[in-house]
C-alpha cells in the first residue's frame, strides 16, 4: 500500500483590520451653583430731579446756548488774531481790510468797474457795527460819457435804505460849466441824498491855473442849481499840491490809503476819507473802495440835501 502523506490545508492570509481608536469619556466637572442675586427695586426719581433733567437738556438743545458758546469762542480766537495790532487800525476779516477807528459812519464807492451789484446783500453786511451806511455812485465823465451801471445803481442802493450821492470824473481840459450841465442833465438829486461830488484827480496836460478856473466853473455852476455847495473828491498829494488855500470853502473828499489816520491840517474842512481801495463787500464781486464820514449821525443828516 503506497502511504500517502497529506498535507494540512494551507492557512490564507487575512488582512489585520486597523484598530480604531476610541475616544475615552471624559468627565466634565460640574459648575458650583452661584447663588442668585435678589433684585431690588430701584427707587423712582423724584418730581424735582425729573424737572432739572429736562430744564438741562433744554439749556442745552437751545439755540441761545450755542450762540453763545460759538459768540465766546469767535471773540477769543479773534482776540487772539488781533494781538500786536494796532487797536486803532485792526483788520475786519469781512472786510478783508483794516478800519481806522473812532469813526461809526462808513460808506463805499463804485461804479461799472464793481459789475452788476447785489445791494440787499451790501445793505445785510455788518461786523463788529460796521456796515456800509452810505455810497458814492459814478454818473458821468467829462462832457459825454454816463456810467453804463448808473442808473441802475442810483435806483437799487437806495431802494434798500443807503443813503446814495452821485459824482462826476472831471477832465480840466474841457469846459467846467459845460461838464456841470452835462451831470445835472443825468442826476436828479432829491432830498436826502448827499450833495453832488467832482473827482479831480488829474491836470490831464492842461496847467494847474486852467484846472483851478475850470473846477470854479464846475462847483460855482452846481452850488447856483441845486442851492448846496458840492463836495470835491481828490488825492491827498493832489490836494497838497494844486488844491490846498483855492478851494477851502468847499467840503472836501480825501483819498489816503492804508493810512490809520489822515495826514492833513486840523484846519483842513474835510468830511469823507477814502482810506482803502480794497475792500471785499458781499454782493460786489470785485474790490471796492472804503470810506468814513467824520462826523456823528447828526453831522451826516445836516450834511443831507434838504
Amino acid at each position: 500500500m503506497y502511504f500517502c502523506r497529506i498535507m494540512p490545508p494551507a492557512q490564507r492570509k487575512t488582512p489585520v483590520s486597523q484598530k480604531t481608536s476610541i475616544p475615552r469619556k471624559t468627565t466634565v466637572p460640574r459648575k458650583k451653583a452661584v447663588p442668585r442675586k435678589k433684585q431690588t427695586k430701584k427707587k423712582p426719581w423724584s418730581l424735582q430731579v425729573k424737572f432739572m433733567l429736562v430744564a438741562v437738556l433744554l439749556v442745552l438743545l437751545s439755540p441761545f446756548y450755542y450762540a453763545y458758546i460759538i459768540k465766546g469762542f469767535t471773540s477769543t480766537w479773534r482776540w487772539l488774531k488781533d494781538l500786536g495790532e494796532d487797536p486803532a487800525y485792526r483788520t475786519y476779516r469781512s472786510f478783508n481790510i483794516r478800519i481806522p477807528k473812532d469813526y461809526n459812519i462808513h460808506g463805499i464807492d463804485v461804479s461799472y468797474y464793481q459789475g452788476k451789484i447785489d445791494w440787499k446783500r451790501v445793505k445785510a453786511m455788518e461786523e463788529d457795527d460796521v456796515r456800509v451806511h452810505f455810497a458814492f455812485i459814478k454818473a458821468t465823465e467829462g462832457m459825454l460819457s454816463v456810467d453804463p451801471y448808473f442808473q441802475r445803481n442810483w435806483r437799487e442802493a437806495a431802494k434798500v435804505g443807503i443813503v446814495c450821492g452821485a459824482y462826476h470824473f472831471f477832465r480840466p481840459q474841457k469846459s467846467g460849466s459845460w461838464q456841470a450841465k452835462f451831470f445835472l442833465q443825468t442826476v436828479k438829486f432829491e432830498a436826502g441824498d448827499l450833495p453832488p461830488v467832482v473827482d479831480i484827480e488829474q491836470l490831464n496836460g492842461t496847467s494847474p491855473a486852467n484846472m483851478r478856473a475850470q473846477l470854479k466853473e464846475f462847483v460855482s455852476y452846481i452850488e447856483k442849481r441845486e442851492q448846496v455847495k458840492p463836495i470835491i473828491y481828490t488825492g491827498l498829494s493832489f490836494y497838497n499840491d494844486y488844491l490846498k488855500g483855492y478851494f477851502d470853502n468847499y467840503p472836501l473828499w480825501i483819498a489816503h490809503y492804508h493810512q490809520p489816520k489822515l495826514k492833513v491840517n486840523e484846519a483842513t474842512k474835510w468830511f469823507f476819507w477814502q482810506h482803502s481801495d480794497k475792500a471785499r463787500i458781499s454782493g460786489i464781486n470785485h474790490a471796492v473802495d472804503f470810506n468814513v464820514f467824520k462826523g456823528d449821525s447828526t453831522t451826516f443828516s445836516q450834511m443831507l440835501i434838504k
